[in-house]
């Protein structure tokens, strides 16, 4: 420790004088105070430097762009960089593509899903998910809310509906999901345009975002529902909070 002060003292080009051994011992203690007086305040720069810096900074999520659609497949641009092509249930880069269709693609980030058409560009929420078992939604048109649900592997577009009993699917959506609902008993239904006819059925999966559930109960509508209704045999077992024009649904069971 001494002789490693005694070449910093000679080596200085502050001190710009010869210093003697005898000197340097006087010297050393006051170099000593000023040297530990130097790196509490460059201890302290940094200090303020963590604290002053943006909190999440490293969770800001990312920006997605898509750009062309095809077969299972869809090309984006992420944080405005060279396209590049996603296949559906591939992740890069926190971007997760769900669905594709002729018309538009469904991207996840950080939990929250949007439907995208070609030039159209989504950014996620920092913060906005907290991760399993939770999901944040935006309204949309209308002050309506719409999420994309997994179900049994097929992607669906639903209308967030508190005022349906059970989950409800068209008969074109279930058809294209694979159910084999026409097998399920038979049961009569209430819509805004009207009484119909529908399947009631037990859905193996159901997932939103982060919430993921089993043996949700769900009817097959075989009319009089323009697109599927995320009700409450699925919304029953959430939580839901809302603020301004974002709706979070929490797992409960």
């Amino acid at each position: 420790m001494h002789s490693a002060l005694v070449s910093l003292i000679r080596n200085s080009k502050i001190l710009r004088m010869r210093l003697e051994p005898a000197r340097v011992t006087c010297l050393a203690p006051p170099l000593m105070k000023r040297l530990a007086a130097s790196l509490m305040a460059l201890l302290m720069a940094l200090l303020m430097a963590l604290l002053m810096a943006p909190a999440g900074a490293a969770d800001v999520p990312p920006e997605v762009t898509l750009v062309g659609l095809f077969p299972n497949r869809a090309l984006v641009s992420i944080d405005r960089g060279a396209p590049r092509i996603l296949a559906i249930g591939q992740t890069v880069a926190g971007v997760r593509l769900l669905a594709v269709s002729s018309e538009n693609a469904v991207v996840e980030i950080q939990g929250q899903q949007r439907t995208l058409q070609i030039g159209q560009a989504f950014v996620g929420e920092a913060g906005a998910n907290a991760g399993a078992g939770q999901v944040t939604l935006r309204a949309e048109a209308g002050g309506h809310y719409f999420a994309n649900v997994l179900i049994n592997g097929g992607t669906l577009r639903m209308l967030v509906d508190t005022g349906a009993t059970m989950l409800a699917i068209t008969a074109q959506d279930a058809r294209r999901l694979g159910l084999d609902y026409l097998s399920a008993p038979r049961v009569g239904t209430n819509t805004a345009n009207g009484t119909s006819s529908g399947y009631r059925l037990r859905l193996d999966t159901v997932a939103v975002g982060g919430i993921v559930l089993h043996g949700v109960d769900a009817i097959v509508s075989e009319g009089g529902l323009p697109f599927g209704l995320l009700g409450m045999s699925f919304l029953g077992r959430t939580s839901m909070q809302r603020d301004g024009d974002t709706m979070t649904l929490t797992k409960r069971y």
